[in-house]
């Protein structure tokens, strides 16, 4: 087998974890195997194509994994900013920089506290942000 086709085979399986693991780092190094494997047809030298993948390994690394990054989302709202943001909810766990849990609209949320300061439980806050699934919260 030639070392083009063994670095197609290579990138078909990067290709292939990519879709089980959404992280846009393997994209890049199939990329990188089959920018290599371009290489490797006319050059047949482990000892050239070697740092030739590792150079385009980093530079669609450093490169092109942030373009892809952020244009991931497209600046599509969750829906969190319009139902949460700027509600009132209660606190169900104490509340602090590190951990806690609100309730609001019978839901249970993961909160931090938005300033740092322990918030304790039953107390009302007013929802701030969020960050993912966790809402940041300053007291009321």
């Amino acid at each position: 087998m030639e070392y083009w086709q063994l670095l197609i085979i290579v990138g078909v399986i990067f290709i292939i974890i990519e879709i089980f693991t959404p992280v846009l780092f393997f994209l890049n190094l199939a990329l990188a195997c089959f920018m290599t494997a371009v290489i490797g047809y006319y050059v047949s030298d482990w000892n050239i194509l070697v740092p030739v993948f590792v150079v385009f390994s980093a530079l669609f690394l450093f490169f092109l994994r942030p373009i892809l990054v952020l244009n991931r989302t497209n600046g599509q709202k969750t829906g969190v900013e319009e139902k949460y943001i700027g509600k009132v909810a209660k606190v169900t766990d104490v509340v602090t920089a590190t951990s806690g849990v609100v309730s609001i609209y019978n839901e249970r949320w993961e909160a931090r506290s938005n300033t740092g300061e322990e918030i304790p439980t039953g107390a009302e806050v007013r929802i701030v942000r969020n960050d993912s699934l966790v809402l940041y919260v300053e007291k009321i």
